[in-house]
């Protein structure tokens, strides 16, 4: 058996640059949380899809989620490692959250939302 400790120090390999994950639920209409999907995320979540692939940046990884607990201010997404929150609603957003934040590593500022837990 090694002597390893369990508080020993370790690198974990980062998989990806930028991990991104979009809200996907889907309620239906009228509920009295909303949804992503009903606020008309799955447009948007398909052309970052899009996007990402055409500019071949394998280095952003893209996961469809379930709800992310934020359901009245939605479409939204969350990008780690910086735990970026971005309220897109128009595909030029999308277009700019991946040229500036993914391939330049600036901050879209007005897209950020700053949210809190009750």
């Amino acid at each position: 058996m090694s002597d390893t400790s369990v508080d020993a120090e370790f690198d974990l390999p980062q998989v990806y640059k930028h991990h991104v994950f979009a809200c996907h639920t889907q309620r239906p209409p009228g509920h009295p949380r909303g949804s992503c999907g009903a606020s008309g995320a799955q447009p948007l979540w398909d052309r970052m899809s899009k996007a990402l692939e055409a500019q071949r940046l394998t280095d952003i990884g893209f996961t469809a989620s379930g709800c992310l607990g934020f359901c009245s201010v939605g479409p939204l997404m969350v990008v780690y490692p910086e735990g970026v929150w971005y309220r897109p609603t128009a595909p030029e957003d999308i277009d700019e959250i991946v040229e500036s934040h993914f391939k330049h590593g600036k901050r879209v500022d007005r897209l950020v939302m700053v949210l809190t837990r009750r």
